[in-house]
Parts: C-alpha cells; sequence; structure tokens
C-alpha cells in the first residue's frame, strides 16, 4: 500500500469528506489522507474534537453535522464545495454499534437509533456525493462496512443487519455509478483499537459465539487508516470492491 506523503500542487489537490471524523478510525484517516496532501472535510456531531483531529492544518475543514439529518448533511457538502470546489471522494465511516443484546430484546427505540446512523445517515450522505461526483466527473465512495458485514458476533443484531445493508448499498452504487465515473468501495475492518472494541471488551473479555469470552487482538487505529487511505488513492481507473482488514489471529477465519 503507498502512504508516505504525497508532494503535490494546488491545482492537483484532491478533496475527501470523512464521516465520524471526531475519533477512532475516522480521526486517523483524516490525519493520514492530511499528512498526503488531500483537503480533508471532517464531518460529526461535535466540533470541539474535529478541530482536534485536524489539528490546526489549513487543508482541513471541520464542520459538525448529525448524517441522520438530510439537511445537515446537505449543508456539509455545500460548505465543503464552497471551500475546496470538487469533491473527489467520500469516506462514509460514521456509525454506531447500538445496544449489546440479541433480537428479542432489541428496543424499537434502538433499533431506530441504530438504523439512523448507520442506514439514514450513510444513504443520506452517499445521496449527496453520487449527485456531486455525477456532475463534476465522478469520484469514489468509500463505505465502512465493519466485518460484521461478513460475520456478525453475538447480541449484534441491530449493527450486523444495518452493516449487511451497507453491502448492498455498496454494491448497488457502483453498478449506478459507472455511467458517470463513480466507483464503490467497502472496507471492512476487525477489531482495529477503537472505542468500540472498548465496549465490546475484547482487552477483557468478548463475548464469543459458544457463550464464553475470550481476549482477542487488536491492531493499530494507523493501520486501518492506511487501508483507506489505499483505497482513496487508487486511480480512477481501478474499482477496489471490497477489501477485508482485521488484527492478526482474531476469531474471526471460522469464528465461532
Amino acid at each position: 500500500m503507498t502512504t508516505n506523503p504525497v508532494s503535490v500542487s494546488e491545482e492537483s489537490r484532491r478533496t475527501i469528506i470523512i464521516t465520524g471524523a471526531g475519533s477512532g478510525i475516522g480521526r486517523a484517516s483524516a490525519r493520514l489522507l492530511l499528512s498526503q496532501g488531500w483537503n480533508v472535510v471532517l464531518a460529526g456531531r461535535t466540533e470541539e474534537k474535529l478541530h482536534q483531529a485536524a489539528d490546526g492544518n489549513p487543508r482541513a475543514l471541520a464542520v459538525a453535522a448529525d448524517v441522520a439529518q438530510s439537511a445537515d448533511v446537505a449543508e456539509l457538502f455545500e460548505k465543503a464545495s464552497a471551500r475546496f470546489g470538487r469533491i473527489h471522494a467520500l469516506f462514509n465511516n460514521a456509525g454506531t454499534f447500538g445496544p449489546a443484546v440479541h433480537v428479542g430484546d432489541l428496543s424499537e427505540e434502538d433499533w431506530d437509533e441504530v438504523c439512523a446512523v448507520n442506514l439514514t445517515g450513510a444513504i443520506n450522505c452517499a445521496r449527496q456525493a453520487f449527485n456531486h461526483m455525477k456532475d463534476h466527473g465522478g469520484g469514489r465512495i468509500i463505505n465502512n462496512g465493519s466485518i460484521a458485514a461478513q460475520v456478525p458476533r453475538p447480541q449484534s443484531v441491530a449493527y450486523a443487519v444495518t452493516k449487511h445493508a451497507i453491502t448492498g448499498l455498496t454494491r448497488s452504487m457502483e453498478l449506478d455509478g459507472r455511467p458517470w465515473g463513480i466507483t464503490a468501495s467497502q472496507i471492512d475492518i476487525g477489531n482495529a483499537a477503537s472505542e468500540i472494541m472498548d465496549q465490546l471488551g475484547t482487552s477483557t473479555g468478548a463475548l464469543q459465539a459458544d457463550g464464553t469470552r475470550k481476549v482477542e487482538p487488536t491492531f493499530a487505529l494507523e493501520e486501518a487508516a492506511r487501508a483507506v487511505a489505499f483505497i482513496a488513492n487508487a486511480p480512477a481507473s481501478a474499482a477496489v470492491n471490497q477489501l477485508t482488514i482485521t488484527a492478526a489471529g482474531m476469531p474471526y477465519i471460522g469464528r465461532g
């Protein structure tokens, strides 16, 4: 993967919008892409965290936005375009895990909350990006799926269902975007050392399919960011349909 900083002119500089950029994988990806010469629009609910992630970089723009609100997302893209012009890429990263329960204990309120961020939020951002790219010569949309889009954990029904839906979104956009040079990619990340891993208890014992608890390996957020950057930096002639990156030795292959 090419991850070294790239020397670029202002005229050739590319712009990416990253949702959920105030922490975790979004924050790490924003910082790496800034170091590689990208203009980066950092979006999230808490403006203070976005400014901390941007760290005063002049090529960063922090925009407070709730992706579940279509008006917020429209304003996000308007501000991004007003500042940088063409938007070349979107990292559709914002997400929430939701409650650790089985389907019988999943409340309607919790289901709606997870869907609002993971599904409605993803669609809101994809729609705006797609229409902008359709009018500006194409681009790349990267959806954060999670390995829960492939193999769920126990008691993760809301998260697993919404992340499986992201696969449908990615594949649909990849087809629909072809006439305008829009490619869609999905990155499925397993056990990057983010706040969600603390919620799951990977360092103290995460629930396994057989009912036991197991301490699981994690890997650095910066490595997940390198994978995101690899997709973002791929030439327009290359479609990265799906990329899976996990902590070595985590319970994924042969999970259970």
